[in-house]
């Protein structure tokens, strides 16, 4: 299982306009095939930085979704609101 995070920097008065793409998004993201779940989180200091946090079967269903049509049209949308550049993670549960 895979973990990923990707925090981003939203223009302030972009928000809402993520959000729209997120919503409408969500959906299909969460039913590609190797994702387990997907959710966003606010940051409590800055309202204008989001994180998605997703859970994959591997990195290379997370990389196939990567690579598809849906992901191509939604970081296009995306991206073209951020104020700085995204930060991202790929995860692996550690077993102590």
């Amino acid at each position: 299982m895979l973990t990923r995070i990707v925090r981003m920097t939203f223009q302030e008065d972009k928000t809402a306009d993520f959000l729209e793409i997120f919503r409408n998004s969500k959906d299909k993201i969460r039913a590609f095939e190797g994702c387990n779940h997907v959710e966003l989180l606010q940051d409590l200091n800055h309202p204008n930085i989001y994180s998605t946090y997703s859970l994959w079967d591997s990195e290379e269903h997370l990389n196939n979704y990567r690579d598809s049509e849906l992901f191509g049209q939604v970081w296009k949308a995306t991206k073209a609101l951020f104020s700085d550049k995204p930060q991202a993670w790929s995860n692996v549960q550690v077993e102590v």
